[in-house]
């Protein structure tokens, strides 16, 4: 089957990667030139696990193309992917100026008699479908009404296994008002769910809103763990032990309950925030929404809280070394990282950074410039550091070298945001330890 994919970001670089993996011919368009010339050369432009091989692979057997024309892209494809930004706008909704920009420029090149489906895969209010669908026929030079139809399929990737998420789908979620559509799309999607997930077909609308759903859902459940763990750290009870204790009940699920430093990523600050500003828009007053966004930015802080408490309010010339600045694991993403976050209040109250990411450092350099140091290595990060703040749970700082670590650090001090480490074994090691609702080791 013949595919356009609009927007090489990670959404579109990973879907139209993946499709080309099952033998469909794939087209990727993007405005950035110098984006698609490297792509087009090989080079991948996202850090994501595992799509690099495919990548290579489908490229070198002709399946993975990419260009800046659109009306190249599109011509004699049968379905149209939308994956293009829809940051936050001023009024905190998802703005559609790339989508509705791209309607526009659809509306003038579709034909006639020449049927296709046109898929939103970027996440959207309720209602973008019919924005979409309107646009391109305010914009049509012919009367084109019954040559395509209007789908919603939105993603559930998450970064750092995008490719098992597409490739492996818990279900897909389609949807559509069209039984052409619906055919099609079942077809196009059957390889990927051989093992019996779902295909969900739905109107439009739900399918729109169960995107939201899902990610302010999980963005809950986060926050909720956060303040479970703000209650352990003043009652004395270890939130591990809670942890396990209401995961192992299957109507909770044992997953999205880890308590740290707070979410980020692309994903899920925005579209909560667009989900409450929609909700307001319609007179709804979503109040948990509120409160999860409100404990978030909290809980964001909550290590920089400690840390003044630790130096007596005194970081003047304090050097803190950080491991991890990507907003979670396996992932070059810094967008809304709670890493740049803590930095920041730091560097205001007069400390030095020393920072190592196995990724996200050149992201960050773009951001921050030379206002940190960027170490090698993350045993360099902790050269004369005063204390190490761990803000990122990448598997390879799990089991350091503890020796090392205490040699290099002026003071074995870490304060630990994503509560790598046993509290036995940091007691053993003579660590001062601070992490998120436990009992602080060594006091």
């Amino acid at each position: 089957m013949k595919i356009a994919v609009i927007g090489t970001g990670y959404v579109g670089l990973v879907t139209g990667t993946c499709f080309a993996e099952t033998g469909n011919d794939v087209t990727c368009v993007d405005i950035d030139k110098s984006k698609v010339e490297k792509l087009s050369s090989g080079q991948v432009t996202i850090y994501e696990p595992g799509l690099e091989k495919i990548f290579v692979r489908n490229e070198k057997e002709g399946r993975l193309h990419f260009t800046t024309s659109l009306e190249e892209g599109i011509e004699d494809a049968k379905i149209i992917f939308l994956a293009l930004p829809t940051p936050t706008g001023g009024d905190g909704n998802a703005d559609l100026k790339y989508i509705l920009g791209v309607a526009k420029d659809l509306g003038r090149l579709l034909k006639k008699d020449d049927y296709k489906i046109i898929v939103d895969k970027s996440t959207v209010p309720v209602g973008t479908s019919d924005k979409v669908r309107n646009t391109i026929l305010q914009n049509a030079a012919e009367e084109i009404e019954s040559s395509f139809d209007i789908v919603s399929n939105p993603e559930f990737l998450r970064e750092g296994v995008a490719v098992d998420d597409f490739m492996k789908p818990d279900r897909v979620v389609i949807g559509t008002s069209s039984e052409k559509a619906k055919k099609i799309l079942g077809e196009l999607y059957a390889p990927f769910v051989r093992q019996g997930n779902p295909i969900i077909y739905m109107d439009e609308k739900s399918a729109e809103l169960t995107k939201y759903a899902a990610n302010s859902f999980l963005a809950t459940k986060i926050s909720f763990m956060n303040e479970i763990a703000q209650l352990c750290e003043r009652v004395g009870a270890d939130v591990d032990m809670v942890r396990k204790g209401i995961g192992s009940d299957e109507r909770i699920g044992r997953r999205f309950l880890f308590p740290g430093i707070g979410y980020g990523g692309s994903c899920f600050p925005k579209d909560v925030k667009a989900l409450e500003q929609s909700s307001r828009e319609i007179d709804y007053d979503f109040k948990i929404l509120k409160a999860v966004m409100q404990v978030n930015e909290k809980q964001k802080l909550h290590l920089v809280q400690k840390i003044k408490i630790y130096f007596n309010n005194d970081l003047s010339g304090k050097k803190i070394a950080f491991w991890g600045l990507a907003f979670k694991p396996n992932t070059d993403d810094i967008r809304e990282a709670s890493a740049l976050t803590i930095i920041d209040e730091l560097i205001k109250s007069g400390a030095k950074i020393s920072a190592f990411d196995p990724e996200a450092m050149p992201n960050v350099q773009k951001e921050l410039g030379e206002k940190i140091e960027y170490a090698e290595n993350q045993y360099d990060a902790l050269k004369d550091a005063d204390i190490l703040v761990i803000a990122t749970e990448w598997s390879e700082f799990r089991t350091p070298d503890f020796n090392k670590m205490g040699l290099l650090l002026k003071n074995k001090v870490i304060f630990d945001g994503r509560n790598l480490f046993d509290l036995g074994q940091m007691k053993e090691c003579g660590f001062y330890y601070v992490s998120i609702g436990r009992k602080t080791i060594g006091k």
